[in-house]
Order: C-alpha cells, then structure tokens, then sequence
C-alpha cells in the first residue's frame, strides 16, 4: 500500500506554510512505515494530482482559519471542495480544484485532511507564530500514529 502525505502551504506567509513544516518535521523525524511518501506540496496545484493518483491513501496538511484556537487541528475527511474549511491564499481555490477533480477522475482512496487553524496571515513573514511552531510537533506525531496503524492493518 502507498500512502503519501502531502503538505501545503506557502513558507514565505508565516503560520500559512504550517503543511510543508508538518512534512518537513515528519521526514527529520525517523523511520516512517514502508510505502510511505512525504511531499512538499507548496502552495497546491494540478500538478499534484498525479502524485494523489500514485498513492492507495493520501493525507494532506494545510493551514484554516476555521474560527479555533490558533494550533489547533483537526482531522477531517474532506470529499469535495464544500467539506474542506476555509483557507488562507490563492491555493484556496487550486487545493481545492484538485481535491474535486481527483474524486471527480473516479479516485476512491481515502483522502484525510489535517487542518490546523491559524489566525491570521501576515503579508511576508518566514517565520510562524509560537502557537504554529508548537503545533507542528504534535500534528506530526498524530500523523506519524495514524501512518503506523495503517501499517498495521492486514492488507484486503
């Protein structure tokens, strides 16, 4: 089974690249199950959609302003565009175009989303809050959980 984790999010905006940080941390982080791919997905596009269509279960991370606490996350099981929550920048409408034409090309694997919620976005920013920085271990690790329960499941 190949299960890939692809993490969104522009760097250069702050608490908005918190995705490609999560992925970042999960690569640093140790050995990862067999047949696991971690992907820096940038800022969304069509051309992720092949890397999706590769992989039998798919895991995204992405910034939301979803109204929580900021570091706060949530696991979701987006289906098309109007299940994701809201999000920050122009990849709002490329992720979530790709979301839709990936189940739209008849895909069934399972798509989970972890969204983290920020605040706010500043204009230009490298570096992300403290609520941010403290989040990216603790989505990483649930991820990394969830990754090794797949593992664990007897293949059907």
């Amino acid at each position: 089974m190949k299960i890939l984790v692809l993490g969104i999010g522009n760097i250069l905006l702050g608490d908005e690249g918190v995705g490609v940080h999560v992925v970042r941390h999960l690569e640093g982080g140790g050995p990862l199950p067999q047949g696991v791919e971690v992907l820096d997905g940038g800022t969304g596009a069509m051309v992720l959609l092949g890397p999706m269509q590769a992989a039998d279960r798919v895991i995204l991370v992405d910034a939301t302003m979803d109204g929580g606490t900021p570091g706060s996350f949530q696991r979701l099981v987006p289906r098309y565009s109007s299940d994701y929550p809201p999000t920050l920048t122009a990849h709002d409408i490329g992720l979530k175009d790709l979301l839709d034409c990936y189940y739209l090309m008849g895909e069934e694997p399972d798509v989970v989303l972890y969204a983290v919620t920020v605040a706010e976005i500043p204009d230009l920013d490298l570096e992300m809050s403290d609520a941010l920085k403290e989040a990216v271990p603790r989505v990483s690790a649930a991820i990394r959980e969830e990754l090794w329960a797949m593992a664990a499941e007897p293949m059907v």
